[in-house]
């Protein structure tokens, strides 16, 4: 153990003077940063943090009011985050998933526990520097207690040959009071093939709000299905979706928003660019079962605007240069 992280692999402490336990885990720092992190916080003993690579737990630190419990397991791993009640987590707890092979299969299993009042927040970053043929299985089960904030922003980094698949499936309760906010950044990198599978259910006064952008290429195929339901009177959603896909890459995306009980407000905001041989669809699903729910939805599936194109070239860009700023303008919105 050095003083700065706990480094934990199988159960045991391993000594920072370990030869593969340091290759490993330099190599997923390089990795960090190249998905948009930085790499210095996992090493700090004031943020909360782990480091998984494959299946392997390579670091893991634990600050005052956030538990985290990982469980080595076959091609993967099981992780418990636990934020305790009342607790205000003063930096964002900083997650490092990924893998430096260029083949194979990682599985996260994780739960996040949020207790009442709290307040946390999530940076995870999950990085794929070489894949070729690469398998990410993402399982998670959220519960955000009664008037607690709980804020996840996950990042990816593909590398450039588009041979892997991210399969994320979360589902999510947001307690009476609670909050929710989500985004999911795929932007850099090829995609490869992605299926989000994302569901909410938010009780009374609860807020839950997920956002996604990808970012698609060559044969990428992007898959986005989310649902929100509404349970409670007064209970908030959205559900926005930016996406662009060019080369022969297609998108699809569903999103359904149930407005159930009395004051609930919803709604789904999905813009998606197409360029080349690209496709891309859209589906929004409404449903209200209370007369006194609000529902709305607003799609856009388009090219890039002429005259924003022009502008950007008259200025020197090329236009696969002036595309991309465009897109990527896009995707910040």
């Amino acid at each position: 153990m050095t003083e700065q992280v706990s480094q934990v692999k199988q159960g045991s402490v391993l000594e920072a003077q370990d030869p593969a336990w340091a290759s490993e885990f330099e190599a997923m720092l390089e990795a960090y940063e190249k998905a948009g992190g930085k790499s210095d916080v996992l090493r700090s003993s004031r943020v909360a943090s782990a480091v998984v690579s494959a299946s392997d737990v390579l670091a893991v630190n634990e600050i005052e009011g956030v538990t985290i419990e990982a469980e080595e397991i076959e091609n993967g791993v099981r992780a418990r985050i636990t934020v305790a009640p009342g607790t205000k987590v003063e930096h964002p707890v900083h997650l490092c998933f990924g893998m430096t092979a260029n083949e194979g299969v990682q599985v996260i299993n994780s739960h996040y526990e949020i207790g009442e009042g709290a307040e946390v927040g999530f940076l995870a970053h999950c990085t794929f520097p070489n894949a070729v043929k690469l398998k990410h299985i993402m399982d998670a089960e959220i519960y955000i207690g009664p008037g607690a904030t709980m804020r996840y922003t996950e990042a990816h980094y593909h590398g450039p040959q588009g041979g892997i698949e991210v399969l994320p499936t979360t589902r999510a309760q947001v307690d009476e009071g609670g909050r929710l906010e989500t985004q999911f950044d795929l932007t850099k990198g090829r995609v490869g093939r992605m299926a989000i599978d994302f569901e909410a259910d938010v009780a009374a006064h609860g807020v839950a709000e997920l956002v996604a952008r990808a970012y698609g290429a060559g044969d990428d195929d992007i898959s986005v299905n989310e649902v929100v339901r509404l349970n409670g009177e007064g209970a908030r959603g959205l559900a926005k979706t930016r996406v662009a896909v060019r080369d022969q890459a297609k998108s699809s995306i569903t999103t359904t928003a149930e407005g159930n009980a009395p004051r609930a407000r919803g709604h789904m905001d999905c813009t998606e660019i197409v360029r080349g041989r690209a496709e891309a669809r859209n589906i929004p699903i409404v449903v209200v079962r209370d007369d006194r729910a609000r529902v709305t939805h607003e799609a856009a599936i388009g090219s890039v605007g002429k005259k924003e194109l022009e502008t950007l070239m008259a200025r020197g860009l090329s236009e696969e240069d002036a595309v991309d700023v465009i897109i990527r303008g896009m995707l910040r919105g």
